[in-house]
Order: structure tokens, then C-alpha cells, then sequence
């Protein structure tokens, strides 16, 4: 069932340790309702509370669960999900929003580990894309004109290029293994997209270091 656009799933809270780590698998997506520019232009421009997206890869050999996701103003790469809830500013703080991780029905009965494989690659072979101030500006204008009909050359600039926000990325790394995310083609994927996508149920809210 889809994730409320409106109001953050308070009544699904988790502690990461004790709960969350264990059940989080690969695949699944983290889904944030963040409250910085960035994060409230994009709620803005779509109506929903959920500002950014990026996808689970766990690394049990190092006992590690890592967010790949794209950025601003960084793009493309990847960091541990405890520094979300721990030393997200590097200076001691947790990230300034609510977390929930969600999951695809499919994901775990298509993806094999050849298809595992393949996803890995394709999302490690986009770090290092970086963002600079022309190219959020670009981004940016994307989100504001989003109420404006879809074109097929917006659809050909998304499937193309290597200018990401974060739900175009992991919308990307998904396709490559052939799992489509339902979005509305308004001219980019929103992080309210893998919200209001059926295919995919909470798993849980993630309680924050305080």
C-alpha cells in the first residue's frame, strides 16, 4: 500500500539497533522528509513531506548497511546508514528529519544475485558525478516547473543524463535490473513517486540518536 504524502508514520518507529538493522535488507529504499532548501523545495513543488531518497546495500563481510544515494551539492556516493542517525554534518548531529525505510514487493523475489550484482554496478559506476552551482540550478528549475505537462525529451534528459536528484538515481539503479517505479512523468521522479507507489510498504520509522 502506499506511504502517506501528508503525515510522517510516527505509529511505525523502530530503534536501529535493536530492531531495524536486523530486518533492513538489500534493495530497500530509505525515504527521508527532510527540512533543509533543497529538501523544502522539493516538498513544495510536489505537495508531499518526503524530500529524498536513497537504496540499502547491506555489506555483512564489514558488518556495514549503506545508503547509496545522490546528494546536493556532493552527487553521487555512498555513506553508512548510522551516519544518518548518529554524525549525519559530521559534527556530531543526526540528519534534520524523519527517516523510513520502505520496501519494494518485488524486489526480493526478481532480484537474484546475478541481478544483485548487476544493480551494485551500475549504481557504484555513477559515484563521483559531482553537482556544481549550474547544474542545481538546473535541478532546481526541473523541480519548480514540474507542473509543467510531460515531454518525451524530458523523459530522454532523465533516462540519459548524469545529472542527478536523488530519486532520479535510484529510480535509475532500479530500472537497471528491469523493477520500474510508478511516477507521474511530469518531467522528473520525485521522492513522493516511491510514496505513492503501491508496490511498496513501510517497513519502519528509524528513532535518531537525540
Amino acid at each position: 500500500m502506499s506511504i502517506s504524502q501528508k503525515e510522517f508514520p510516527n505509529h511505525a518507529f523502530h530503534s536501529y539497533a535493536r530492531w531495524a538493522r536486523r530486518r533492513i535488507k538489500n534493495g530497500d529504499v530509505l525515504l527521508c522528509s527532510g527540512s533543509g532548501l533543497f529538501s523544502t523545495m522539493i516538498q513544495q513543488a510536489t505537495g508531499s513531506i518526503w524530500s529524498h531518497v536513497g537504496f540499502i546495500l547491506r555489506l555483512d563481510e564489514i558488518d556495514r548497511i549503506m545508503v547509496l544515494e545522490s546528494v546536493e551539492p556532493i552527487g553521487v556516493r555512498t555513506v553508512p546508514l548510522s551516519k544518518y542517525l548518529n554524525d549525519y554534518d559530521s559534527k556530531g548531529h543526526p540528519y534534520d528529519g524523519g527517516i523510513a525505510i520502505i520496501r519494494h514487493r518485488e524486489f526480493e523475489s526478481k532480484v537474484n544475485k546475478d541481478a544483485l550484482k548487476r544493480l551494485t554496478q551500475f549504481a557504484v559506476d555513477l559515484f563521483g558525478y559531482p553537482y556544481d552551482k549550474d547544474e542545481i540550478a538546473r535541478i532546481a528549475a526541473r523541480i519548480m516547473a514540474s507542473k509543467i505537462p510531460f515531454s518525451k525529451e524530458a523523459y530522454e534528459r532523465i533516462k540519459q543524463d548524469k545529472e542527478f536528484i536523488c530519486s532520479e538515481y535510484v529510480y535509475r539503479c532500479y530500472s537497471s535490473i528491469g523493477i520500474e517505479v510508478k511516477w507521474d512523468r511530469r518531467g522528473f521522479i520525485a521522492p513522493s513517486n516511491f510514496a505513492a507507489d503501491d508496490n511498496f510498504d513501510l517497513l519502519c520509522a528509524i528513532k535518531k540518536k537525540k
